[in-house]
């Protein structure tokens, strides 16, 4: 008979496999109650944290368990919001997010200077906005197949900080013309970002067949940075 650890057994009856120290979380925030998952392994000293923003369809668990590994490795919290697919939502984001992190930050010891964020299509558009509102907040971040739409490029003045940005991007993404990431990628480095632009072969818009890379590639962009 073939033994089965009770965290691998949970994660063969559920939908999504969690990490072991992955807990969940319900906070108010702008008047609503939202839901995130929080993975902090057991520490002292304050830690790098990572904010997770999945795309539209996803669950928060889902995307964090892309990032658990990476997470236990390199000693990193992980807060993941469920994010609702409502376009109502897009105002009031970065507000929320914050409010989240916030909330986070009041469960486990994190480092105010290194708190990053990573966001996949709908949760890199979201990203974008909340990179450029909250630049000051956010040491650096990270975004999978995503742009800046055209009319929403006036959210790059309301950067007080030049965040640093990693974008990666898929070739022969459906969703998102690599040639318009591309002139995204350079609408920032003109305006005086600091851009990683990573061009992905022969790749579409699916992440989790890239995850462990771009993961890989985006943590040490992300981890390299940090606010003064």
């Amino acid at each position: 008979m073939q033994r089965i650890s009770l965290p691998l057994a949970f994660c063969l009856l559920s939908l999504s496999c969690y990490a072991v120290d992955t807990v969940s979380h319900d906070v108010s925030c702008q008047n609503t109650t939202y839901q995130y998952l929080l993975y902090a392994e057991p520490h002292t000293a304050p830690e790098p944290a990572v904010l997770l923003l999945h795309g539209a369809g996803d669950q928060a668990g889902t995307f964090m368990d892309a990032w658990s590994h990476l997470a236990h490795r390199e000693h990193a919290v992980l807060v993941a919001p469920q994010i609702p697919r409502d376009e109502k939502f897009e105002a009031i984001a970065p507000a929320v997010f914050r409010c989240v992190m916030e909330d986070a930050g009041k469960q486990t010891a994190i480092d105010a200077k290194r708190i990053y964020l990573f966001g996949h299509s709908m949760g890199g558009y979201l990203g974008f906005d909340t990179a450029m509102h909250d630049s000051d907040y956010f040491a650096a971040a990270a975004v999978h197949g995503s742009d800046i739409a055209d009319q929403y490029l006036s959210i790059l003045k309301q950067a007080k900080r030049k965040i640093p940005i990693a974008i990666y991007i898929g070739d022969s993404d459906p969703y998102f013309p690599i040639g318009h990431v591309r002139k995204t990628a350079e609408l920032l480095h003109k305006d005086g970002f600091p851009v990683h632009f990573v061009e992905i072969a022969g790749h579409d818009h699916e992440y989790y067949g890239v995850a462990e890379q771009v993961n890989k590639d985006a943590w040490k962009f992300l981890a390299s940075q940090a606010l003064k």
